[in-house]
């Protein structure tokens, strides 16, 4: 049995996964959404091994890979997503990510990658390890933004999703001319003139959904 915490932003499929852990005799100690939250409430609790989505509404995945891997914490995080792209797990990997899995593996997988990954060993599945090799292959094409810092990431995710500086600095209690401040910098490291085309590259690199 493996103590589990659920990193999710929709609640059918954390109930889904509740059911289906429990059921394969596991213990889900915990969920939520929220990246800030996540990472404290899963060492409260006990977590040994946490499934997490990389797409949170406004906030990311990476986010919390971060925090783990900041407090080197012993909570062993499982990329749980529907991303296929090649740089998604190239920098899950980076962020010291135990596992990854694509939501369209199967229940036998994802059972597979928390017995491996509890017993200490990173799972990695063939679909999976391929996508890790193109993203090594010497031509693949830099990650723009790769260059942001995990504070500029987690605000072109706001930015792309819609939100307005004022919003955007309500949710991270910054002014609105900081997040303008913010947004006018993200714009010329990733060589783009507005929103749309920022909006244009977070769908081609995959960091949202078109």
């Amino acid at each position: 049995m493996t103590r589990l915490y659920l990193v999710d932003d929709q609640l059918l499929l954390r109930d889904g996964l509740h059911a289906l852990l429990e059921g394969a005799g596991h213990e889900v100690v915990g969920e939520g959404s929220d990246p800030t939250h996540a990472v404290v409430d899963a060492q409260q609790r006990g977590a040994e091994v946490m499934l997490l989505d990389l797409g949170l509404g406004e906030r990311s995945g990476f986010e919390v890979l971060q925090e783990l891997k900041r407090r080197d914490s012993s909570v062993r995080a499982i990329v749980l997503t529907m991303s296929a792209q090649p740089r998604h797990v190239a920098e899950a990997v980076r962020l010291g990510a135990a596992g990854y899995v694509l939501k369209d593996s199967g229940a036998v997988e994802l059972l597979q990658a928390i017995t491996t990954v509890t017993a200490g060993r990173r799972f990695f599945g063939p679909q999976v390890a391929d996508l890790a090799l193109q993203a090594l292959a010497d031509d693949a094409p830099p990650d723009p933004f790769s260059t942001l810092s995990p504070r500029e990431r987690q605000i072109v995710t706001m930015v792309v999703n819609g939100m307005s500086s004022a919003a955007i600095g309500h949710d991270l209690h910054l002014s609105p001319k900081t997040v303008d401040t913010y947004r006018s910098r993200i714009m010329t490291k990733l060589g783009v003139s507005g929103v749309t085309a920022l909006v244009r590259l977070a769908v081609r690199e995959g960091l949202i959904e078109g």
